[in-house]
């Protein structure tokens, strides 16, 4: 956090400095700008009640900074208003999603991770726009966030007219649909702030109906103890034995509540080259990946956001894919490959590791 004082009101044009800042932010490589107030008290109802459920599992830090998520000016002290910016994510080049799902035998990776770690490349950014503002009206406070700390980044995006919270709870934009990155600059400069935009879900509850383990319980309600993609990034333990052959070959996240919204038809292939396919990662085979050493990993997991789950997560969700790929293969190529592959692991150093390898080789069919 700078700490200095914010310009003297009579020296700043803050509607021009809006402006400006929203001219910035596209010439940074950013698709949309918007600024928010930091009233979320709607949106703090639903968190408390969310957490109270106890729907966000072990993700402690969750609850940790209680209602600092959702109160910007107690995460960072003098902060009036948010400045949201979003980054288009989705690689042109990469294999269709729905492709790699339907091959038992390919890895799926979420879209939002087959490139560049983003947390590094929108905070990068947020600098240099943090920086033009700087150059423009002279040190100020501000504090840059990309997924990193306890904001609630859907309901600022929302405050500043992003988009809306689809049934899903993802941001959803009426032009690009849903795959992108959101970023945020608080900041004590009483900017003026964008509206908000009318909700276009309706009665679609495609994303509810589409989700592969029931995680989506209810409209705006995801129960993150069922939800793939907490399952294998955000839980550190066991997999749950009865939501392992709901994953399928999904390894790291999944998108099927995306793949199948209505409005990512209109979503927009980026530009941006940290984005683009790294290491084959659109439509790998699970055994090539499963046959990585652990200095393997780190060389080509490097500035991934694959690389912060480490290596022993990394093998137990390939084992379960693995698992399910056997069984649905039923004795088919390649599925001698994968019972190798697995068996090679079956004394792994790591009892995580081995006891997902036991699971996996237990899934072929007699």
């Amino acid at each position: 956090m700078q700490d200095v004082s914010v310009p003297s009101a009579q020296r700043v044009d803050y509607a021009a400095l809006a402006r400006s800042i929203k001219s910035w932010g596209a010439e940074l490589g950013f698709q949309q700008v918007g600024i928010a107030d930091c009233d979320l008290s709607r949106a703090e109802a639903g968190l408390l009640a969310w957490l109270a459920q106890g729907c966000h599992g072990d993700m402690d830090y969750m609850a940790r900074h209680g209602v600092k998520r959702s109160r910007p000016g107690e995460l960072v002290p003098g902060t009036v208003r948010v400045i949201l910016v979003r980054m288009d994510y989705l690689a042109g080049e990469a294999q269709a999603p729905q492709a790699v799902l339907d091959d038992a035998g390919r890895a799926f990776v979420a879209r939002y991770a087959l490139g560049r770690d983003y947390h590094k490349v929108v905070r990068r950014r947020l600098q240099q726009l943090a920086d033009r503002i700087t150059a423009e009206v002279g040190p100020f406070n501000y504090r840059a966030f990309t997924d990193s700390a306890p904001v609630m980044e859907v309901a600022l995006a929302e405050r500043a007219g992003i988009g809306w919270r689809g049934k899903h709870t993802l941001l959803l934009n009426r032009s690009v649909g849903s795959y992108f990155f959101l970023g945020e600059l608080y900041t004590d400069l009483p900017l003026p702030v964008d509206g908000e935009v009318e909700e276009h879900c309706g009665t679609c509850a495609r994303c509810i109906e589409v989700c592969p383990t029931g995680a989506i319980v209810a409209p705006y309600q995801v129960d993150a103890r069922r939800c793939i993609s907490y399952l294998t990034i955000e839980h550190k333990g066991s997999i749950p034995v009865d939501l392992r052959s709901l994953l399928g070959n999904r390894v790291y996240g999944c998108d099927d509540c995306q793949m199948h919204c209505p409005w990512n038809r209109f979503a927009h292939p980026s530009a941006e080259p940290d984005f683009a396919v790294r290491n084959g990662l659109d439509a790998a085979q699970l055994s090539e990946l499963f046959r990585w050493s652990a200095a393997d990993f780190d060389a080509r997991m490097a500035g991934s956001a694959i690389h912060r789950i480490g290596y022993k997560r990394w093998l137990r969700n390939l084992a379960v894919g693995m698992g399910n790929a056997l069984r649905a293969l039923d004795g088919a190529p390649p599925s001698e490959e994968m019972t190798e592959a697995l068996r090679a692991r079956s004394d792994d150093a790591s009892a995580l590791v081995r006891e997902h390898v036991a699971w996996a080789l237990d899934q072929r069919k007699s």
